[in-house]
């Protein structure tokens, strides 16, 4: 059975145990902290039996909690593990000098990766010697719930370091997302700013209170993003695809990001790029059978929704 190593074991470390173990792995999870480690397996313990509830646990909790070791040594966690799964604070002294010592202690060939929401892997892994195995590794919150996980290299991590990344954290069951190299705030978050940059404006304008807000998300954009993107959204929104929409609506879309100081309007050859890669995905002979996926995918959505009110 192969290990994956996680430092660090608040709210994310305890998730990463959940996501690990019950894929099979061997976990090993260390915190300096006593009272945390104390704490690790009773809190995965009870998130696991929830899982269980909701029948998303194909084993059973105590089968995946044996699977989880709790260590109060560094070196011992991460020997041997075939991935290290940083998740520490967002400080960036600290990933450092935990670099540093994960770099000294973990196998030549382990990925070494960081959970950091904001901090590039180049401000705090730049002058190891294994620099070229680093890498940032942001997932969405709780992991065991959002499968979505972004693998952000620096300029020095290696591509086979990234190969390896990208199939270890699908093997645990993870959609994991390349992104080409670094930027603040990846996609996740930079898409989550925009729509929080926009919703203060609402509020700060009184054009719609916190609650409005909300609900127009939640009952409106949210339900359809959880089911397709926003590329994907637009596409099935508009008969004759994302190029249709991009011509009827792209006018409007950019008075309303200049009325923000935003003006980044969706060029012709923008717009060519992007139709260019949903038709690759989604041949428009094909569109109406799409919507009709939607459409049902969606419905079973709201069903659970109103069973569970």
């Amino acid at each position: 059975m192969r290990t994956v190593a996680i430092v660090g074991g608040g709210s994310i470390g305890v998730a990463f145990c959940i996501v690990f173990a019950r894929s099979g792995f061997d976990v090993r999870l260390y915190d300096p902290v006593e009272e945390r480690r104390r704490a690790v397996k009773p809190e995965v313990r009870a998130r696991l039996d929830d899982l269980a509830d909701f029948g998303l646990l194909d084993d059973s909790a105590e089968s995946v909690l044996v699977r989880i070791t709790i260590l109060d040594n560094l070196a011992d966690t991460v020997q041997d593990a075939v991935l290290v799964q940083e998740c520490a604070p967002e400080h960036v002294d600290l990933k450092r000098d935990l670099f540093k010592r994960i770099n000294e202690h973990a196998h030549p060939d382990a990925v070494l990766a960081s959970s950091s929401s904001a901090l590039v892997a180049s401000s705090f892994a730049d002058g190891l010697p294994g620099r070229a195995r680093c890498l940032v590794a942001h997932p969405g919150n709780p992991p065991y719930l959002i499968p979505v996980i972004e693998i952000v290299p620096a300029p020095f991590t290696s591509e086979e370091t990234i190969t390896r990344a990208l199939a270890l954290y699908e093997e645990a069951g993870m959609s994991a997302v390349r992104v080409s190299g670094e930027i603040e705030g990846f996609v996740f978050n930079r898409l989550q700013g925009a729509v929080l940059r926009e919703a203060y404006c609402l509020v700060r304008d009184g054009v719609a209170s916190v609650a409005d807000i909300d609900r127009v998300m939640r009952d409106g954009v949210g339900l359809r993003w959880s089911v397709t993107g926003p590329f994907e959204t637009v596409d099935l929104n508009t008969r004759g695809g994302i190029a249709s929409h991009a011509q009827k609506m792209g006018p409007a879309y950019e008075r309303m990001g200049a009325s923000r100081g935003q003006h980044d309007p969706w060029t012709p050859d923008l717009v060519a790029r992007v139709a260019e890669q949903r038709r690759v995905a989604l041949p428009l002979d094909e569109w109406d059978a799409r919507v009709r996926w939607r459409d049902r995918r969606l419905m079973a959505l709201i069903r659970d929704r109103n069973a569970a009110l």
